[in-house]
C-alpha cells in the first residue's frame, strides 16, 4: 500500500476564517499541559515499532505526535481544529492535517494503508456519530491492525460536567443541547468496536484524580466553551465560570486544583 503524503500548511488566515473552531493551542498549553503528559501509559500500549505507519487521531498541538515520531516510520497527525494543527505543524510535525474524525470514512487516509491508529484525549469529542469514526478508523487500518487509544469514559469529570449543566439550566438553557461530550462505559463502547469489525483486546475504566494547570475557571474556558456558546452577554459568561469555580471549591487541595477524570483505555484488532 502506498503511503499518502501531504504537505499542506494550515495558515492563520485559514484559522481565523473558521468559526466553527473554537479551540485555542495558547490556552490549551496554559491550562491542559497535563493531558500529552498523562498519555504516557496508552503510548506503552501502542508500543510503536520502527517499521510502523501510524495514524494520529485528534492528535492536538501534535506533542505526542511528535513522540511517536521517534518511535516508528511515519506519523500522519489529525484533528478537526485547524489551530491545533498549525501549532502542531509549527512544532515541527511532519505531516499534521486537518481532519474531522467523523470524516475520516471517505477520507483519502482511509485505504488501509496503517499499522496502528492512536488516540489520547480526542474520542469522547466525536459525539455527533461516534461509531461512524470507528468506521474510520477501520477503512485506515491493514487488516490486523490496532486501534490504541484513551479517552474520556463513563463518569468523567461528573462534578465539574454536572455543575455547568446546573449553571445553564439555571439560566433557562438545556444543557443536553451543549454539552459537547460522549464518555462511554467498558460495555458500551465495547460493543459498538465489536459491531464495527474489531477484536477487543483490552479494556479498562481507571479512575485518576487529576491535578490541573490552573484553576477550574481555566479548565472550563479551555474544555468547556460549547456550554458557554449560547449565552451571548460576556459578562453573563464569565458569571457561569465563577459560579461553577465556587459550585467547586472542594475540588482545591492546598491551591492546587482537581477534577476527577475516568479514563477508557482499550486495545482493539481490526478483524
Amino acid at each position: 500500500m502506498v503511503h499518502v503524503e501531504h504537505t499542506s500548511t494550515v495558515t492563520q488566515t485559514q484559522i481565523q476564517n473558521d468559526d466553527q473552531d473554537k479551540w485555542s493551542s495558547r490556552k490549551y498549553v496554559k491550562n491542559a499541559s497535563f493531558v500529552p503528559v498523562l498519555g504516557a501509559p496508552v503510548v506503552q500500549l501502542l508500543d510503536p515499532q520502527p517499521h510502523e505507519h501510524i495514524l494520529d487521531l485528534g492528535a492536538g498541538d501534535g506533542v505526542l505526535t511528535l513522540d511517536l515520531e521517534k518511535r516508528c516510520k511515519s506519523v500522519v497527525a489529525v484533528d478537526a481544529s485547524a489551530d491545533m494543527i498549525h501549532a502542531a505543524q509549527e512544532a515541527g510535525c511532519k505531516d499534521a492535517r486537518v481532519v474531522d474524525g467523523h470524516d475520516l470514512v471517505d477520507h483519502e487516509l482511509a485505504n488501509g494503508q496503517f499499522d496502528a491508529v492512536f488516540s489520547n484525549a480526542a474520542l469522547h469529542w466525536m459525539k455527533r456519530d461516534p461509531a461512524r469514526v470507528i468506521q474510520g478508523v477501520s477503512k485506515c487500518l491493514k487488516p490486523g491492525g490496532r486501534f490504541v487509544a484513551e479517552c474520556g469514559g463513563f463518569m468523567n469529570c461528573a462534578e465539574v460536567r454536572g455543575a455547568l449543566h446546573a449553571a445553564l439550566r439555571k439560566r433557562g438553557y438545556n444543557p443536553e443541547e451543549h454539552d459537547p461530550w460522549f464518555f462511554p462505559g467498558p460495555k458500551t463502547y465495547r460493543k459498538m468496536l465489536e459491531d464495527n469489525g474489531f477484536q477487543v483486546e483490552s479494556m479498562d475504566l481507571i479512575p485518576r484524580l487529576t491535578e490541573l494547570s490552573t484553576d477550574i475557571a481555566g479548565w472550563v474556558d479551555t474544555f468547556g466553551f460549547a456550554f458557554l456558546a449560547p449565552i451571548e452577554d460576556e459578562d453573563e459568561r464569565k458569571r457561569v465560570v465563577q459560579e461553577v469555580q465556587e459550585t467547586l471549591k472542594f475540588s482545591c487541595d492546598n491551591g492546587a486544583w482537581h477534577i476527577m477524570y475516568m479514563r477508557l483505555r482499550f486495545k482493539a484488532i481490526k478483524a
